[in-house]
């Protein structure tokens, strides 16, 4: 981990002994939710112990720690797979809440920042739509946003909506008539809006599930739109770029987690008259871990710096990220299935639904195979330009 300044070493270790603490004892049985009233209790602790929302802005209830030093303390978070909804910084209201606060005007961050920081609300990001429409590809958006009578008028709609089971507002993307987009702040509760069939996916702790999302006929005024109409591309990419490395953040936690659980076996289990932590087999097993683990934390701080000082950069550094972290945090579950045999499959131990809960992360914000598309095509275009460079020098 990065050199912390005190006052953040202070709360990566205080958020740590509240996890361990207060969060472990009160996980639910591996494959089911976390009910409402825990979520509750915890999140209620969270704020007395000093540990709730750390990312969030301090004017409205967050500890406001700037991006750099996210990832220590999502990571401690994340440690639990409860952990982050405990600490109100789990996804979709952690990403919502990072946009609100650089977009959002002043009424706006009042009327839906706010309260999503205190915890009172939560929230959903409105994209994803049923093929042909928007998911890997945001261009490809079909529902829409017209203006009729000085007011929105949102048709479409969405699959996938992590968060909306439950959700008090949507930051809905919708094309305009000039071919752009634009994110609109909606009620869930208002007219046209209908939360449809929910998606059974074997990810279990994203509040609110991934139901679908109906728009039909819904109006909302200009005091709605978030930022500026027709940016909404450009907007997605500052809410996506952080909220890619977020995940990173809170699914490394859980790797250390499995890792743990792995070398307690491995420390305690003997075979053929010796350790199971003495054997070639199981060494390798680990020192891979530990690898996979130390070289994802080095490039989610790596990305996080830079998404500070050059977030169109960042961003892109954030696809390299998430296809790394979400492969090399799976093999380390899976490993730590591996070294402890029987049980890493049944529900004596919590590994097979944590290997469930990061699986769909290679779907997730993107498609791995999405990023690595994009991720060629920026290499190749550098290099040709580096190329076109030199030649013009000599």
């Amino acid at each position: 981990m990065i050199d912390l300044p005190p006052a953040v070493e202070d709360l990566r270790l205080r958020t740590r002994a509240f996890i361990r603490d207060e969060v472990i004892p009160r996980e639910p049985a591996p494959g089911e939710r976390l009910a409402q009233e825990t979520r509750d209790d915890l999140m209620a602790a969270a704020r007395a112990a000093g540990v709730f929302a750390p990312h969030a802005p301090s004017e409205y209830g967050g500890r406001g720690l700037p991006l750099r030093y996210w990832s220590p303390i999502l990571q401690e978070a994340g440690y639990s797979p409860i952990g982050p909804s405990a600490l109100n910084c789990m996804a979709p209201d952690e990403g919502n809440m990072h946009m609100l606060e650089l977009i959002a005007t002043p009424a706006q961050r009042e009327r839906y920042l706010a309260p999503l920081v205190s915890g009172a609300v939560r929230s959903c990001f409105a994209m994803t739509e049923p093929h042909p429409g928007a998911g890997s590809d945001p261009s490809a958006l079909r529902t829409t946003a017209t203006r009729r009578n000085g007011r929105w008028v949102i048709n479409g709609t969405k699959r996938f909506i992590s968060g909306a089971i439950g959700a008090s507002f949507a930051i809905v993307m919708a094309a305009t008539e000039d071919g752009r987009a634009v994110m609109l702040l909606v009620d869930m509760d208002q007219p046209g809006v209908r939360v449809g069939e929910p998606i059974h996916t074997i990810d279990r702790y994203i509040d609110g599930g991934h139901p679908y999302l109906h728009f039909d006929g819904c109006e909302v005024g200009d005091d709605a739109v978030l930022g500026e109409a027709g940016e909404g591309f450009r907007y997605a990419q500052i809410r996506l770029g952080p909220a890619r490395l977020t995940h990173c953040m809170r699914w490394l936690g859980l790797a250390r987690r499995s890792l743990d659980i792995a070398l307690d076996r491995a420390n305690e289990r003997e075979l053929f008259g010796s350790k199971l932590r003495d054997l070639g087999l199981a060494q390798g097993l680990i020192a891979e871990s530990v690898i996979d683990i130390e070289t994802s934390d080095a490039i989610i701080a790596s990305t996080a710096a830079l998404l500070e000082r050059d977030p169109k950069a960042g961003s892109a550094l954030s696809s390299v990220a998430k296809v790394h972290c979400s492969e090399a945090i799976y093999r380390v579950i899976d490993r730590a299935v591996q070294l402890t045999g029987g049980d890493g499959v049944s529900d004596r131990l919590p590994l097979a639904q944590y290997l469930a809960e990061v699986r769909p992360f290679r779907i997730y914000d993107g498609t791995n195979e999405t990023h690595k598309w994009a991720i060629a095509r920026r290499a190749s275009s550098r290099r040709q330009r580096e190329v076109t460079a030199s030649a013009g020098l000599s």
